[in-house]
């Protein structure tokens, strides 16, 4: 079973705008309830795609400087990258299908 990797300011170069593929990361907070719905569906994603997309999470309190620079407002919030480029966003908890649709669309 496949979980999402914890990136940060420090590993965000390497973990995601240095990959080929897909990449999808989920900027998330504790306090955040939101959050805690989207949570499971991104554990669940990350080992239902093993190997075909890489699934992260980043914490937007301990990393602003990469939530500053995407623009990330709101939490949560999915970024999708494509072979290190952003391609799509989804802001806020959305149902499992939709995200998978964009999965679908960016693979």
């Amino acid at each position: 079973m496949s979980h999402p990797i914890e990136v940060t300011d420090a590993s965000f170069a390497q973990e995601v705008e240095q990959q080929d593929g897909l990449t999808v990361v989920d900027f998330w907070a504790t306090w955040c309830g939101p959050c805690k719905i989207v949570a499971p569906i991104v554990e669940s994603l990350a080992s239902d795609y093993a190997g075909r997309v890489k699934m992260a999470k980043l914490d937007i309190d301990a990393n602003a400087r990469t939530t500053t620079r995407f623009n990330v407002r709101s939490a949560p919030t999915l970024l999708f990258f494509k072979d290190g480029q952003l391609v799509d966003r989804i802001v806020g908890a959305v149902p499992r299908a939709r995200i998978e649709e964009r999965l679908r669309t960016h693979s």
